[in-house]
């Protein structure tokens, strides 16, 4: 009986450290990965989404990659898009024609309190 106890015990901790070492990897997979803002020139021929989602397309390998990884497409003031990319995703990207810079995003912070703005 004490054996039976000691082999369920035991494969329930290889199952936690399993489960703990798959927890590990995948976080290190999608922490190698981070927003980056992707300016390109405006498209002449087409719309820009689709601009942004085929050049992004060129480096992800497909358009729904493409579209999973796309976060925002700005259209407007600046021509590019942000999307989720690892650092080899953004060596390979700003090589691609007609895009003119790839910087990561930031989000700052105010220094003073919501509603003491002078």
């Amino acid at each position: 009986m004490q054996k039976i106890i000691f082999l369920i015990f035991f494969c329930f901790i290889i199952g936690f450290i399993q489960m703990a070492e798959s927890a590990d990897s995948s976080k290190s997979s999608s922490s190698s990965s981070a927003v980056h803002i992707v300016y390109t020139e405006k498209p002449q021929d087409e719309q820009p989404e689709a601009y942004h989602i085929r050049t992004l397309a060129s480096v992800l390998g497909s358009e729904e990659a493409a579209k999973e990884a796309l976060i925002y497409s700005y259209k407007t003031a600046a021509s590019g898009f942000s999307a989720k990319l690892t650092p080899e995703q953004v060596a390979e990207i700003s090589k691609q024609p007609g895009v003119l810079q790839v910087v990561p995003s930031r989000t700052l912070q105010l220094h003073s309190e919501p509603g003491r703005l002078h």
